[in-house]
Protein backbone atom coordinates (compact mmCIF):
# COMPACT_ATOMS: atom_id res chain seq x y z
CA UNK A 1 0.00 0.00 0.00
CA UNK A 2 1.18 3.56 -1.10
CA UNK A 3 2.29 6.13 1.66
CA UNK A 4 -0.70 9.00 1.94
CA UNK A 5 0.80 11.90 0.01
CA UNK A 6 0.58 14.95 1.93
CA UNK A 7 1.84 18.90 0.44
CA UNK A 8 3.69 20.08 3.07
CA UNK A 9 6.20 23.00 2.94
CA UNK A 10 9.98 22.28 3.88
CA UNK A 11 11.01 25.38 5.98
CA UNK A 12 13.86 27.08 5.41
CA UNK A 13 14.38 27.33 9.02
CA UNK A 14 12.39 24.62 11.14
CA UNK A 15 11.43 25.78 14.38
CA UNK A 16 11.85 22.99 16.12
CA UNK A 17 15.43 20.82 16.28
CA UNK A 18 13.03 17.67 17.12
CA UNK A 19 9.73 16.57 16.73
CA UNK A 20 8.11 13.46 18.50
CA UNK A 21 5.39 11.91 17.76
CA UNK A 22 4.31 9.01 19.91
CA UNK A 23 2.55 7.83 22.92
CA UNK A 24 2.13 9.01 26.67
CA UNK A 25 1.48 6.96 29.65
CA UNK A 26 1.40 7.45 33.06
CA UNK A 27 2.42 4.66 34.96
CA UNK A 28 1.54 3.47 38.48
CA UNK A 29 4.44 1.66 39.75
CA UNK A 30 3.46 -0.43 43.26
CA UNK A 31 6.45 -2.51 45.30
CA UNK A 32 5.28 -5.74 46.92
CA UNK A 33 6.68 -8.63 48.29
CA UNK A 34 5.71 -10.83 45.63
CA UNK A 35 3.11 -10.77 42.71
CA UNK A 36 -0.03 -11.20 43.99
CA UNK A 37 -1.40 -14.71 42.80
CA UNK A 38 -5.53 -15.28 41.65
CA UNK A 39 -7.98 -14.06 44.11
CA UNK A 40 -5.18 -13.09 46.17
CA UNK A 41 -4.89 -9.61 47.48
CA UNK A 42 -1.32 -8.40 48.47
CA UNK A 43 0.02 -5.99 50.66
CA UNK A 44 2.60 -3.58 48.68
CA UNK A 45 5.39 -1.69 50.27
CA UNK A 46 5.43 1.72 48.20
CA UNK A 47 3.93 3.01 45.15
CA UNK A 48 4.42 5.87 43.04
CA UNK A 49 3.47 7.64 39.77
CA UNK A 50 5.79 7.89 36.58
CA UNK A 51 5.10 9.78 33.58
CA UNK A 52 6.26 7.52 30.57
CA UNK A 53 5.33 5.91 27.18
CA UNK A 54 8.41 6.04 24.65
CA UNK A 55 7.27 9.37 22.86
CA UNK A 56 6.64 10.99 25.97
CA UNK A 57 10.41 10.12 26.88
CA UNK A 58 12.58 10.51 24.14
CA UNK A 59 10.75 14.12 23.85
CA UNK A 60 11.97 14.62 27.45
CA UNK A 61 15.58 13.77 26.85
CA UNK A 62 15.75 15.79 23.85
CA UNK A 63 14.58 18.87 25.24
CA UNK A 64 16.86 18.13 28.27
CA UNK A 65 19.95 17.67 26.06
CA UNK A 66 19.29 21.04 24.94
CA UNK A 67 17.67 20.23 22.00
CA UNK A 68 14.32 22.59 20.20
CA UNK A 69 11.28 20.25 21.05
CA UNK A 70 7.97 19.28 20.41
CA UNK A 71 5.41 16.39 21.06
CA UNK A 72 2.78 15.47 19.49
CA UNK A 73 0.17 13.19 20.65
CA UNK A 74 -3.10 12.55 22.37
CA UNK A 75 -4.37 12.34 26.33
CA UNK A 76 -7.12 12.07 27.80
CA UNK A 77 -9.63 14.93 29.28
CA UNK A 78 -8.09 13.61 32.71
CA UNK A 79 -5.89 14.36 35.55
CA UNK A 80 -3.79 12.00 34.46
CA UNK A 81 -3.52 13.91 30.82
CA UNK A 82 -3.09 17.44 32.55
CA UNK A 83 -0.14 15.44 34.99
CA UNK A 84 1.19 14.46 31.57
CA UNK A 85 1.41 17.61 30.10
CA UNK A 86 2.79 19.31 32.92
CA UNK A 87 5.91 16.95 33.12
CA UNK A 88 6.67 18.02 29.52
CA UNK A 89 6.09 21.22 30.24
CA UNK A 90 8.30 21.36 33.08
CA UNK A 91 11.16 19.80 30.72
CA UNK A 92 10.64 22.01 28.20
CA UNK A 93 8.92 20.01 25.32
CA UNK A 94 6.31 22.25 23.22
CA UNK A 95 2.71 20.41 23.97
CA UNK A 96 0.91 22.55 21.39
CA UNK A 97 0.60 19.71 18.94
CA UNK A 98 -0.86 17.28 21.80
CA UNK A 99 -4.19 17.09 21.27
CA UNK A 100 -7.23 16.07 23.97
CA UNK A 101 -9.37 13.14 23.55
CA UNK A 102 -12.95 13.74 25.26
CA UNK A 103 -13.67 10.34 25.02
CA UNK A 104 -11.00 7.76 25.42
CA UNK A 105 -8.90 8.24 28.52
CA UNK A 106 -5.15 8.87 28.83
CA UNK A 107 -2.96 5.76 28.54
CA UNK A 108 -1.14 4.36 31.70
CA UNK A 109 0.03 0.76 33.30
CA UNK A 110 0.06 -0.73 36.49
CA UNK A 111 3.06 -2.41 37.40
CA UNK A 112 3.61 -4.64 40.19
CA UNK A 113 7.84 -4.83 41.20
CA UNK A 114 8.70 -7.79 43.28
CA UNK A 115 11.82 -7.74 45.73
CA UNK A 116 13.89 -9.57 43.51
CA UNK A 117 13.22 -7.10 40.72
CA UNK A 118 10.87 -9.16 38.27
CA UNK A 119 7.67 -7.67 37.59
CA UNK A 120 4.41 -7.58 35.85
CA UNK A 121 2.39 -5.36 34.02
CA UNK A 122 -0.73 -4.43 32.44
CA UNK A 123 -1.27 -0.99 29.95
CA UNK A 124 -3.69 0.11 28.58
CA UNK A 125 -3.01 2.35 25.58
CA UNK A 126 -6.42 4.33 25.40
CA UNK A 127 -6.27 7.95 23.72
CA UNK A 128 -2.95 6.74 22.24
CA UNK A 129 -4.79 4.77 19.37
CA UNK A 130 -6.57 7.52 18.95
CA UNK A 131 -4.19 9.77 17.28
CA UNK A 132 -5.74 11.27 13.89
CA UNK A 133 -3.93 10.58 11.25
CA UNK A 134 -5.40 12.92 9.35
CA UNK A 135 -4.31 16.03 11.55
CA UNK A 136 -0.67 15.22 11.51
CA UNK A 137 0.29 17.60 8.37
CA UNK A 138 -1.48 20.15 9.94
CA UNK A 139 0.17 19.77 13.36
CA UNK A 140 3.22 19.68 11.96
CA UNK A 141 2.53 22.97 9.70
CA UNK A 142 1.51 24.58 13.09
CA UNK A 143 4.57 23.50 14.62
CA UNK A 144 6.59 24.86 12.08
CA UNK A 145 8.52 21.91 11.28
CA UNK A 146 11.23 20.07 13.09
CA UNK A 147 15.50 18.85 11.09
CA UNK A 148 14.30 15.68 12.80
CA UNK A 149 11.40 13.26 13.42
CA UNK A 150 11.58 10.77 15.94
CA UNK A 151 8.69 7.62 15.97
CA UNK A 152 8.81 3.95 17.70
CA UNK A 153 6.32 1.65 18.25
CA UNK A 154 3.79 2.54 20.94
CA UNK A 155 0.92 4.26 18.58
CA UNK A 156 -0.89 2.57 15.66
CA UNK A 157 1.23 1.91 12.66
CA UNK A 158 -0.98 3.83 10.26
CA UNK A 159 -0.10 6.45 12.31
CA UNK A 160 3.86 6.34 11.76
CA UNK A 161 3.21 6.12 8.08
CA UNK A 162 1.52 9.17 8.05
CA UNK A 163 3.51 11.48 10.24
CA UNK A 164 6.92 10.05 8.30
CA UNK A 165 5.15 11.02 5.19
CA UNK A 166 4.79 14.42 6.39
CA UNK A 167 7.90 14.86 7.39
CA UNK A 168 9.48 13.11 4.59
CA UNK A 169 7.32 15.70 2.28
CA UNK A 170 9.01 18.67 4.50
CA UNK A 171 12.61 17.55 3.97
CA UNK A 172 12.90 16.36 7.63
CA UNK A 173 14.77 13.35 8.91
CA UNK A 174 12.97 10.45 9.97
CA UNK A 175 14.10 8.56 12.93
CA UNK A 176 12.02 5.12 13.92
CA UNK A 177 12.81 3.46 17.05
CA UNK A 178 11.01 0.49 16.52
CA UNK A 179 10.00 -0.51 20.14
CA UNK A 180 8.31 -2.44 21.38
CA UNK A 181 9.24 -5.27 19.02
CA UNK A 182 6.61 -5.97 16.02
CA UNK A 183 6.48 -6.92 12.13
CA UNK A 184 7.43 -3.45 10.58
CA UNK A 185 5.77 -2.95 7.14
CA UNK A 186 7.73 -2.18 4.02
CA UNK A 187 5.03 1.13 3.62
CA UNK A 188 7.32 2.61 6.83
CA UNK A 189 10.15 1.21 6.33
CA UNK A 190 10.73 3.01 2.76
CA UNK A 191 10.07 6.44 4.64
CA UNK A 192 12.58 5.71 7.31
CA UNK A 193 16.61 6.96 7.05
CA UNK A 194 17.62 5.74 10.46
CA UNK A 195 16.12 2.97 12.08
CA UNK A 196 16.85 1.70 16.14
CA UNK A 197 16.26 -1.41 17.67
CA UNK A 198 17.90 -3.14 20.36
CA UNK A 199 19.24 -6.71 20.22
CA UNK A 200 15.59 -8.65 20.68
CA UNK A 201 14.07 -6.34 18.38
CA UNK A 202 16.88 -6.42 16.02
CA UNK A 203 16.73 -10.02 15.63
CA UNK A 204 12.81 -10.50 14.96
CA UNK A 205 13.12 -8.23 12.18
CA UNK A 206 16.49 -9.80 10.67
CA UNK A 207 15.25 -13.06 11.18
CA UNK A 208 18.96 -14.20 12.74
CA UNK A 209 20.45 -14.23 16.46
CA UNK A 210 21.57 -11.40 17.44
CA UNK A 211 23.83 -11.62 20.96
CA UNK A 212 26.53 -8.79 21.27
CA UNK A 213 28.38 -6.62 18.85
CA UNK A 214 29.98 -9.64 16.25
CA UNK A 215 26.31 -10.83 15.86
CA UNK A 216 25.39 -7.51 15.57
CA UNK A 217 28.14 -6.91 12.98
CA UNK A 218 26.79 -10.03 11.18
CA UNK A 219 23.13 -9.39 10.97
CA UNK A 220 24.11 -5.43 9.33
CA UNK A 221 26.55 -6.17 7.29
CA UNK A 222 23.49 -8.53 5.39
CA UNK A 223 20.52 -5.74 6.32
CA UNK A 224 18.87 -4.04 3.60
CA UNK A 225 15.60 -2.86 5.76
CA UNK A 226 16.96 0.73 5.94
CA UNK A 227 19.96 2.95 4.68
CA UNK A 228 21.17 3.42 8.20
CA UNK A 229 20.55 1.66 11.35
CA UNK A 230 21.58 1.47 14.97
CA UNK A 231 21.43 -1.94 17.35
CA UNK A 232 21.70 -0.95 21.09
CA UNK A 233 23.71 -4.04 23.06
CA UNK A 234 23.04 -2.21 26.32
CA UNK A 235 26.08 -3.25 28.20
CA UNK A 236 27.88 -4.75 25.53
CA UNK A 237 27.92 -0.89 23.09
CA UNK A 238 26.18 -1.10 19.89
CA UNK A 239 26.70 -0.70 16.49
CA UNK A 240 25.92 1.36 13.61
CA UNK A 241 25.40 1.30 9.80
CA UNK A 242 25.48 4.33 7.59
CA UNK A 243 24.08 4.86 5.23
CA UNK A 244 27.01 4.43 2.77
CA UNK A 245 27.15 1.37 4.14
CA UNK A 246 30.18 1.20 6.94
CA UNK A 247 29.33 -0.83 9.58
CA UNK A 248 30.79 0.58 13.04
CA UNK A 249 31.10 -0.99 16.64
CA UNK A 250 31.17 0.90 19.50
CA UNK A 251 32.24 0.09 22.75
CA UNK A 252 30.42 0.34 26.10
CA UNK A 253 31.55 2.83 28.59
CA UNK A 254 32.28 0.83 32.01
CA UNK A 255 29.43 2.49 34.96
CA UNK A 256 28.10 1.18 38.05
CA UNK A 257 24.46 0.94 37.12
CA UNK A 258 22.42 1.64 39.26
CA UNK A 259 19.09 1.60 36.69
CA UNK A 260 18.53 0.66 33.17
CA UNK A 261 15.31 1.85 32.98
CA UNK A 262 14.77 4.66 30.47
CA UNK A 263 18.08 3.86 29.25
CA UNK A 264 17.22 3.44 25.75
CA UNK A 265 14.89 6.77 25.06
CA UNK A 266 18.01 8.46 26.42
CA UNK A 267 19.66 7.50 23.77
CA UNK A 268 17.22 8.09 21.19
CA UNK A 269 16.72 11.92 22.31
CA UNK A 270 20.10 12.39 22.82
CA UNK A 271 20.90 10.81 19.52
CA UNK A 272 17.90 13.27 17.84
CA UNK A 273 19.63 15.86 19.12
CA UNK A 274 22.88 15.09 17.44
CA UNK A 275 21.75 14.71 14.52
CA UNK A 276 19.22 17.66 13.95
CA UNK A 277 23.04 19.79 14.86
CA UNK A 278 24.59 18.17 11.59
CA UNK A 279 26.44 15.52 13.50
CA UNK A 280 27.47 12.22 11.60
CA UNK A 281 25.29 9.37 12.49
CA UNK A 282 28.93 7.34 14.49
CA UNK A 283 29.78 10.28 16.59
CA UNK A 284 25.87 11.08 17.17
CA UNK A 285 26.05 7.35 18.65
CA UNK A 286 28.97 8.03 20.98
CA UNK A 287 27.60 11.15 21.98
CA UNK A 288 24.08 9.06 22.68
CA UNK A 289 26.12 6.34 24.32
CA UNK A 290 27.77 8.06 26.66
CA UNK A 291 24.95 9.88 27.76
CA UNK A 292 22.94 6.46 28.31
CA UNK A 293 26.03 5.21 30.38
CA UNK A 294 25.54 8.34 32.42
CA UNK A 295 21.78 8.22 32.88
CA UNK A 296 22.18 5.06 33.79
CA UNK A 297 24.73 5.21 36.27
CA UNK A 298 22.28 7.37 38.64
CA UNK A 299 18.68 6.94 40.07
CA UNK A 300 17.51 9.15 36.86
CA UNK A 301 13.90 9.01 35.37
CA UNK A 302 12.61 9.22 31.90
Amino acid sequence: MDAPAFDVPAFDVPAFDVIVCGSLHLDIVVEAKALPRIDETAVGSAWKQVCGGKGGNQAVQAARAGARTAMIGRIGRDEFGRTLLAHLTTAGVDVSGVSVDDAAGSGMSVAIVQEDGDYGAVIVSGSNLKIDTGALASQWVALGGARVLVLQNEVPHAVNVAMASVARAAGAQVLLNAAPARDVGRDLLDLVDLLIVNRVEAEMLAGRPVSDRASATDVLSRWSLTPATVITLGGDGLVVRTAAGDVTGIAPIPVKVTSTHGAGDCFVGVLARELARGAALPEACKTANGAAAAFVSRAAEA
